[in-house]
């Protein structure tokens, strides 16, 4: 039995740190690489670039060649020499980070060289997109969707393949896109009600792809499968998304990634969206390909082939018979398990889309050390809360303590504008955009000033990392507790506790070896102090589902899923801030761990633990409470749930890809 227990969590900890590294390493340095920017002549400037930022520059005649290029989604920018002025054109719907990166390498080197230079925006977001997160946004339900209606169709009908199997999820495919198209298009506003039926048979393809490949897998491989579709498209292949822009990933990644249906999937949708459908040739291959496969696959091993099934021998029927559907009792379990994966998907797109589609602060934290016309006019397009300092040391020290995300400083011949990169990745563009109109319409002078106790690591410019390793930290800690809970039978025993707390403290050493050592997501000074904060989260996380999967059985981990992913996530906040969420999301994120969790990381490595009082105290009520808990259903011997190994294996699996996708 121990072997069998170090085995199962083995598992947990190599899968949690494979998710940490796949996560982190894709996404926690958004610059360009090889990014494709057009050019209608020579130019020093762009020589100047190109000698800091990894461009493809691609030569085009003219300013409309270039326009068109632009229209059939071939480029993120272009830049265009003139007699007087050039012109930098950027492409916000290919990269939000992107533009921001182009304009200020190019705004750079044009002013050091004295070349006059203008923007223009071409393919601008719209206010419902503005930072173009949805694509990405759109992909989570649409991916778990397919992935979960794979799982739950075979450990409900415990058959891997049957004739029906393949029209029944293909059926749910659509299905399923038909519930997400209506919730995020009509329903939230996430896109143009123009684009409802043009996305559609997209996302049937998107879903049908991942559904039939993974239960081929299924099928071909045996309850692994499972696992292994949930490394391949999930941890790997939604590592490599690209949602945030295919060529802000390293280069390794953007390769990776081309051969899985994430990244098909969100160029498909990004070129859709905005580009009228143009450049979509190779994702409907792909994702067609998947689909093809997967359908074959199933149909042919479900009709010629003996039925397998999952915990028990299968009945064997000859080549051209069609097996006997059990009176139907397996088709009637199969629409209720893809009824539940319906609703969870719902679920997946109402929370992660309405929580993140449009991000615009609320009443966004600043401080100020005297009255300004600047601060006035600034504050008629941007919702701040502004409090009073009685100077500039005071303003820093409450930006030390992670109170305000900027400060204004009035000066008798300029004004300084204080920006805090390591507490939100989008407030201090919003404030320096802002505050910079302002003072040119009236005509005053300002500087803005990035400034933070501790600056952002090298290889964390954007301070995405905390948030990025939250994910792999709650993930692990309800399947660790499920895991046990599948290899030992029971939810309750004297080891249990011990056992959770113990894989708490080796996977938060593993993931903070693999962020902190590994990939230098933060400081190496920061590791001690991290690692006890690591292994809190995962063991908050794990004892909650331990105490639900001993009171619910098997749906103690779907409620916990429920919890920590469908609520928990889309209200922590994340690199973006709090002030970012509406007000449903900014209202409960501080009763769930998801928060607590990402305030305490990101507070403890950039603001010396300053904030974190709060989130300490929730943190610890949810390790205390249910290890309590624990301790009490073991001494007075409460009934336990009964523990199938192979069903709860599959909801271990399950579990798996519900941590959100970049």
């Amino acid at each position: 039995m121990m072997k069998k227990i170090l085995v199962a969590l083995g598992i947990v900890l190599v899968l949690q740190s494979l998710f940490a590294l796949c996560l982190v390493s894709s996404l926690q340095l958004l610059v360009l690489r090889n990014a494709p920017i057009g050019v209608t002549g020579s130019s020093p400037v762009v020589n100047a670039v190109r000698s800091k930022v990894s461009l493809q520059t691609i030569n085009y005649a003219d300013e409309s060649a270039v326009l068109d290029a632009i229209g059939q989604s071939k480029l993120y920018g272009a830049y265009l020499p003139g007699p007087r002025s050039d012109t930098l054109i950027v492409v916000p719907t290919k990269s939000f980070f992107g533009r921001v990166e182009l304009e200020a390498a190019f705004g750079d080197a044009s002013k050091k060289l004295g070349k006059p230079m203008t923007v223009k925006t071409v393919k601008p977001l719209p206010k419902s997109d503005r930072l173009g997160g949805v694509v990405g946004l759109l992909l989570i339900p649409l991916l778990i969707g397919g992935y979960l209606a794979a799982v739950l169709v075979l450990k409900a009908t415990r058959t891997a393949a049957a004739p029906w199997h393949v029209a029944m999820l293909v059926g749910y495919s659509a299905a399923g896109a038909l519930l997400t198209d209506l919730i995020a298009g009509p329903g939230i506003g996430a896109y143009a009600n123009s684009h409802f039926w043009p996305l559609l048979p997209c996302f049937i393809l998107i879903t049908a792809s991942v559904t039939l490949a993974a239960a081929a897998f299924q099928r071909l491989v045996g309850p692994l499968g499972t696992l292994l579709v949930a490394t391949l498209f999930i941890i790997v292949g939604g590592s490599a998304a690209g949602g945030i822009g295919l060529f802000l990933l390293p280069v390794y990644w953007q390769h990776i990634g081309a051969i899985f249906p994430p990244q098909q999937a969100v160029t498909l949708l990004r070129n859709v969206i905005y580009f009228d459908g143009n450049n979509i040739t190779t994702p409907l291959i792909v994702l067609g390909l998947y689909t093809l496969a997967g359908g074959v696959i199933i149909g042919y091993l479900g009709r010629w082939r003996p039925v397998k099934k999952v915990g028990g021998a299968a009945p064997s029927h000859r080549a051209g018979s069609t097996p006997e559907p059990s009176s139907g009792r397996p088709v009637v379990a199969a629409l209720a398990a893809l009824a539940v994966v319906a609703v969870m998907q719902c679920l997946f797109t109402a929370n992660y889309m309405s929580s993140g589609h449009e991000p615009v602060a609320t009443d966004l934290p600043i401080g100020s050390t005297g009255a300004s016309p600047i601060l006035n006019a600034a504050q008629r397009n941007l919702s701040l809360k502004v409090t009073q300092y009685p100077d500039e040391t005071a303003v820093k020290d409450a930006i030390d303590q992670a109170k305000i995300y900027g400060a204004l400083i009035p000066g008798p011949t300029s004004t300084t504008l204080l920006v805090v990169p390591t507490l939100s990745d989008v407030a201090p563009l919003d404030l320096a955009g802002n505050f910079e109109e302002a003072a040119k319409k009236l005509r005053q002078p300002l500087h803005v000033e990035q400034y933070a106790p501790h600056p952002l690591a090298k290889k964390d410019p954007f301070g995405l990392v905390s948030s990025l390793m939250l994910v792999p930290l709650l993930v692990g800690g309800y399947m660790g507790a499920t895991m046990l809970r599948a290899t030992t039978g029971t939810s309750v025993g004297r080891w249990r506790l011990p056992a959770l707390a113990g894989f708490a403290v080796l996977a938060a050493l593993l993931v903070n070896v693999v962020v902190c050592t590994w990939l230098k997501g933060y400081p190496a000074p920061k590791f001690w102090i991290v690692w006890p904060i690591l292994a809190l989260v995962i063991a908050a996380v794990a004892l909650v589902a331990a105490v639900l999967q001993k009171l619910l059985g098997a749906a103690g981990t779907l409620v916990t899923v429920v919890v920590v992913m469908l609520f928990g996530n889309p209200s922590s906040g994340g690199a973006n801030g709090v002030p970012y969420l509406p007000a449903f999301w900014r209202a409960i994120g501080p009763y769930l761990p998801p928060r607590n969790a990402y305030i305490l990381l990101r507070n403890t490595i950039y603001f010396d633990g300053h904030g974190t009082t709060q989130a300490l105290i929730v943190l610890l009520l949810y390790l205390v409470i249910p290890a309590v808990a624990l301790v009490l259903l073991y001494r007075f011997r409460t009934p336990d749930s009964p523990v199938t190994p192979e069903t709860e294996a599959e909801a271990t699996a399950m579990t798996a890809p519900v941590g959100g996708l970049p």
